[in-house]
């Protein structure tokens, strides 16, 4: 076994390391100490749960309050932990607490899983990135208490501040409430921390870092910057839309007040960033609504961070090379800085794979699942950019899949939490291969 294990690439061993976790999770939870003795959980449901806990995605076959003990809740919770932080943080704090120094394989596999650009700080940023997530988690979950111990009792209310810090921290969307979370849409407290906490864990670590450090007179990275606008700008676009699109179109219940709605608003534009949290029924958000949150869905978080999608950067990169191309300009700039080929490259094929993808897997998906009356193709596509963006918001469809949908779901809340690049990496065992010559150039008629 070790043997193998030394052959595996960076981007393999993380592929298995993510599959080990939703295996060990999925034979806890189809134990009888897991789930409640009224309720009969099937083999597939178990690892639909394990796959969504581990991807932090939030889509569930079945009701987690009901279903799952205290016992599985916190075996759910654990995995959710793990998927946002990521296995290979939890294997360097293992080996820092037995003394043990990282070797090189490992290094390059931590790097792999933070998107990290060298191996020089790799051990620092994985410190950095364990304690800022406690830190956060903890103050998350403070804050919720003031508020849930009044509601729920003292240690019903602990436990639910504690689990919902984690979910809404790691963009998990998994809730622990015995009643829908759309139970607080007239508490603007909950949804203002709430939203602290999935904005703290969708903008990624290395920018926290960045923005942390920078008062020591420290340079912003171009990361950093890049994240940070795109994020604004997401959320601003979110905002507006949805009031336009929700709020001025009168689909927000009307027993709210102005600024109630406002809040509820604001967090159903920040929610779709792979949080997964519903405020309000995404069956009753209107058509234009649905068409926002899944353009929000598709780009998703930051790099680094607890969050899927094709990432803010991927999107500024883009926007930034159409910018350019109608200007006429060959170079890709941000600020003062200017993009590699490279990396327009990567985003740009990246972008497109994953619209092929997302593609592929709705069209499978409506080969197997029915289409309820008066739904069009939306309920399949939204299905599908929640699970590849890991956001957990649905439809409706998730709790009816047949087997066949379950397994489509789960192929694509893997691929799009463990990265398709890795992936794809990890199956054709990609090499970069350095050219020594190049074909003669020739024109395309474009458009």
């Amino acid at each position: 076994m070790h043997a193998i294990i030394k052959k595996l690439t960076p981007p393999q061993l993380l592929t298995v390391g993510f599959l080990a976790i939703i295996l060990v999770g999925s034979l806890l939870l189809t134990m009888p100490f897991a789930h409640n003795t009224n309720t009969h959980v099937h083999l597939i449901d178990a690892i639909f749960t394990a796959v969504s806990a581990t991807t932090i995605t939030g889509l569930t076959t079945l009701q987690t309050s009901s279903t799952w003990t205290i016992a599985g809740q916190i075996i759910i919770l654990i995995m959710i932990e793990i998927g946002a932080l990521g296995f290979m943080t939890f294997a360097v704090l293992l080996f820092a607490l037995t003394g043990r120094r990282l070797d090189l394989k490992s290094r390059l596999l931590a790097q792999q899983a933070l998107n990290l650009k060298s191996l020089s700080d790799v051990k620092s940023v994985l410190k950095y990135v364990l304690s800022l997530s406690g830190i956060i988690q903890l103050i998350g979950a403070v804050l919720l208490a003031f508020d849930f111990i009044p509601q729920f009792g003292l240690v019903q209310g602990i436990y639910y501040s504690i689990a919902h810090a984690i979910s809404a921290f790691a963009n998990a969307g998994f809730v622990f409430f015995k009643a829908p979370f759309s139970q607080f849409a007239s508490n603007p407290y909950v949804l203002i921390v709430t939203m602290f906490l999935i904005l703290a864990g969708s903008l990624g670590f290395l920018v926290w870092r960045d923005i942390l450090v920078a008062h020591k007179g420290k340079r912003v990275t171009l990361h950093t910057r890049l994240a940070v606008v795109v994020s604004a700008w997401l959320i601003g676009i979110g905002f507006v839309g949805l009031m336009i699109s929700e709020f001025f179109g009168g689909h927000l219940p009307a027993n709210l007040s102005w600024g109630n709605k406002i809040i509820d608003t604001l967090f159903l534009a920040v929610t779709p960033r792979t949080a997964g949290l519903e405020v309000i029924p995404t069956s009753s958000i209107s058509t234009a609504g649905i068409m926002l949150i899944i353009f929000l869905m598709f780009i998703g978080g930051t790099p680094g961070s607890t969050s899927g999608g094709i990432k803010t950067t991927t999107a500024g990169i883009l926007i930034a090379q159409v910018w350019a191309s109608l200007r006429g300009q060959e170079s890709v700039r941000f600020g003062d800085r200017q993009f590699s080929k490279r990396t327009v490259n990567k985003a740009l094929m990246l972008a497109i794979v994953s619209i092929i993808f997302i593609f592929g897997a709705a069209f499978t998906l409506s080969l197997t699942e029915k289409l309820p009356t008066g739904t069009g193709l939306e309920y399949f596509v939204f299905e599908v950019v929640s699970a590849f963006s890991t956001a957990g918001l649905s439809l409706g469809l998730t709790p009816y899949l047949t087997v066949f949908g379950k397994i489509i779901i789960m192929i694509v809340m893997f691929i799009g939490r463990v990265g398709l690049y890795t992936v794809m990496f990890s199956v054709l065992d990609v090499q970069a291969q350095a050219t020594h010559f190049e074909y003669p150039e020739e024109e395309v008629i474009i458009g």
